[in-house]
């Protein structure tokens, strides 16, 4: 009698794990919430702080454009071509407006319609990442056409081959929530926006500081919140993998905060609160792509090397090379997502004690092999978002007759030249 007992018991738990679980479904819910949350208004209000105050509305504005053209972009092609079956190298048409997708649809044990809406978020916030490579200087115009261009001719191909069974899945590579699909692509294309648009006027002054500190800080807070479900969520579950990936998510951010700080004190005599939240989006950005497959012990060290790493990396790319790669996408974003896919590799492995992860991608058997497909998917990733976005640039420029606007409505701000407003009424 116990043993029917205990089998009628066993019945739910089966079903459940062949269809809809409702706890998977109530997580990625509110994971898909905290990654809106991420882009509106948390890297809103991070990016519009660090601005000066006659670019503050621009900004925000850019973002929310963003957010809006891309869930667009997203429904009517954008899923489909980045999650549809296709070949190797991009999806198809098939899901187009969500064609054959209906509540009862499933992917996995959550409804598809969240599946979209989860990972729409991510489609949302990348180009918007972007927005600190050009900011105070590039036409509203300029910034919609390139992002949504961007949207489609980078992040779809680059998601399809990492997370759409495309041939960087095919190899194995570990991008647990977006190391390349997010990271590199968003700080690359950052960059080479920059380069091609060139400083501010007046770059390298006392005049290009942030005008609210405190706008920047309520923003990483609500970054480091939302990162719970941009990290926990790529789980897809409610699950352990789900409650590790937030352990290491966290402990990487708190890491990155104080080894940058800790550096700026050592450097310069003080610790900043712009560096000890930019230590923070780091650390956050590093362990992305490795946050599904290590350990508590390895998120510690790969916090502190996202802190070292992309401190320097800041200081080379704006006082040594005088990039004006504004809000420092590149070297923070980029270099980070270059560093935490690589370092996937290694801490991934099971064999390194306290600072072992949960193995290896594909059927790779070693760190050395695994490191050889990190890299692989590092280079493509940067080499080709590097050169469709150099591309799109010149072509948005064609088109909108120049990116950046004229050196007086630059000397005006974009609040008022771009949407006639004012961020402060003093």
């Amino acid at each position: 009698m116990r043993a029917i007992i205990a089998l009628l018991l066993l019945l739910p738990l089966t079903a459940s794990a062949e269809g809809l679980d409702t706890g998977d479904t109530a997580w990625i819910l509110t994971a898909s919430a905290l990654v809106l949350f991420m882009t509106l208004p948390g890297l809103s209000f991070f990016y519009a702080g660090l601005v000066r105050s006659k670019n503050v509305l621009s900004v925000l504005m850019q973002c929310f454009a963003i957010g809006c053209l891309a869930s667009i972009v997203w429904l009517a092609f954008g899923y489909s071509l980045a999650f549809g079956e296709g070949n190797a190298f991009i999806g198809d048409f098939s899901k187009s407006f969500l064609s054959g997708v209906g509540k009862e649809t499933l992917s996995g044990s959550i409804p598809e319609p969240l599946f979209f809406v989860f990972q729409m978020t991510f489609a949302i916030i990348t180009p918007a990442l972007m927005v600190g490579g050009f900011a105070e200087r590039m036409k509203f115009s300029s910034v919609l056409l390139f992002s949504i261009a961007w949207l489609i001719l980078v992040y779809l191909p680059v998601c399809h081959w990492v997370w759409g069974g495309g041939w960087l899945a095919q190899m194995g590579l570990l991008d647990f929530a977006g190391g390349t699909v997010v990271h590199i692509t968003a700080g690359v294309g950052a960059l080479v926006a920059a380069l091609v648009i060139k400083n501010r006027h007046g770059y390298g002054s006392a005049s290009m500081i942030p005008h609210n500190l405190t706008m920047t800080v309520a923003g990483a807070g609500m970054l480091w919140v939302g990162w719970y479900g941009f990290n926990g969520g790529s789980a897809l579950t409610a699950s352990g993998d789900a409650a590790m990936a937030i352990l290491v998510t966290h402990i990487s951010a708190a890491a990155g905060a104080l080894t940058w700080a800790g550096l700026e004190w050592a450097k310069y005599g003080k610790p900043s609160v712009l560096g000890i939240v930019t230590g923070m989006v780091a650390g956050l950005g590093t362990i992305t792509p490795a946050s599904g497959y290590v350990g508590p012990a390895a998120s510690l060290v790969i916090g502190i090397t996202a802190g070292i790493v992309c401190f320097y990396a800041t200081n080379l790319i704006k006082q040594k090379w005088k990039i004006d790669d504004s809000l420092d996408v590149f070297p923070v974003h980029g270099v980070g997502g270059i560093l935490g896919t690589f370092l996937a590799g290694i801490f991934c492995s099971t064999e390194l004690g306290i600072f072992s992860g949960y193995g290896f991608g594909g059927d790779n058997t070693s760190i050395g092999q695994q490191l050889g497909v990190q890299t692989i998917g590092i280079l493509a990733t940067l080499a080709y978002t590097a050169v469709v976005s150099f591309v799109l640039l010149k072509v948005v420029s064609m088109i909108t007759k120049g990116i950046r606007v004229d050196h007086e409505k630059e000397v005006q701000g974009l609040d008022i030249t771009s949407h006639e407003e004012r961020g402060y009424n003093l």
